[in-house]
């Protein structure tokens, strides 16, 4: 962007963080009141700055991180994400987010990640969720058990944990689609390159803007809109020059607008 604006690096730098500070907190103020049926819930890892296994002792903000994603299974709307660790905090913060953005019932579905029954007991009303865990169980292949490689799955295990979710429709197919997206349409998730994220202010602005596209710029193929329009939350489909107007009206990000990583990773 640099060499095509001819603009100051810390310039363009400083004007995404904005915008991802002004999506971040429009969408967090727009993205309520949701009448989604059914929800999807993953997460997926990334690193900013090095791996974990390479940092000091003391060093903050660097390390590996994971971004839990919710999706509508039917306007593919993305209400609502959160940037930590994988641990039970993270879970309960990005489960409870959720349940405050929905307005009716909802099917929830999760892997077999253990911190996501705790956080949807804590985070939902019993009466506001029916849940279901699917498990996906993989063949051992000790021969070809290569790291990014997967092996055939063998079964797959969808059980009722909470309310009475209907087996067929606990998946979590949509959300790991999503996460591919996210893989692709973002370098800094890319595996095995030198574009990841060297801060986490950048990876978290990254996200915001990326996910206030994929809502209300991006047509989704099967819809023929976009997911806010699908889901009810604008009438109109935005372009680029809507998203940059939001930053014009706003003479100053709320500080508040997006999740950091905890220092104690």
């Amino acid at each position: 962007m640099v060499r095509m604006t001819g603009v100051a690096k810390n310039t363009v730098s400083k004007l995404l963080l904005a915008l991802g500070e002004v999506c971040a907190n429009y969408q967090d103020q727009t993205l309520v009141n949701l009448k989604c049926k059914g929800v999807q819930c993953d997460e997926i890892w990334s690193f900013v700055g090095k791996k974990a296994k390479n940092t000091q002792e003391g060093e903050e903000g660097v390390g590996d991180c994971w971004t839990f994603t919710a999706i509508c299974a039917d306007s593919k709307l993305i209400p609502c994400w959160f940037v930590g660790d994988r641990g039970q905090a993270s879970a309960n913060a990005f489960i409870s987010d959720l349940a405050r953005r929905m307005s009716n019932r909802i099917r929830l579905s999760t892997d077999g990640h253990s911190p996501y029954f705790r956080a949807v007991v804590e985070g939902f009303n019993s009466g506001d969720v029916d849940y279901g865990r699917m498990v996906k169980i993989y063949k051992t292949d000790l021969i070809n058990n290569r790291r990014y490689s997967t092996t055939e799955v063998q079964r797959v295990e969808r059980t009722a944990v909470i309310g009475y979710p209907e087996e067929k429709s606990i998946s979590t197919s949509y959300v790991e689609r999503q996460n591919l997206s996210m893989r692709m349409n973002m370098r800094r998730f890319t595996r095995l390159t030198n574009a990841f994220s060297k801060k986490m202010l950048n990876h978290e602005a990254a996200i915001a803007i990326y996910f206030m596209h994929y809502n209300f710029v991006k047509v989704h193929s099967t819809l023929r809109v976009s997911p806010a329009m699908a889901a009810g939350v604008t009438d109109k489909l935005w372009d680029n020059a809507d998203i940059v107007k939001l930053l014009d009206a706003t003479e100053k990000p709320c500080e508040n607008a997006l999740i950091f990583f905890p220092k104690s990773n």
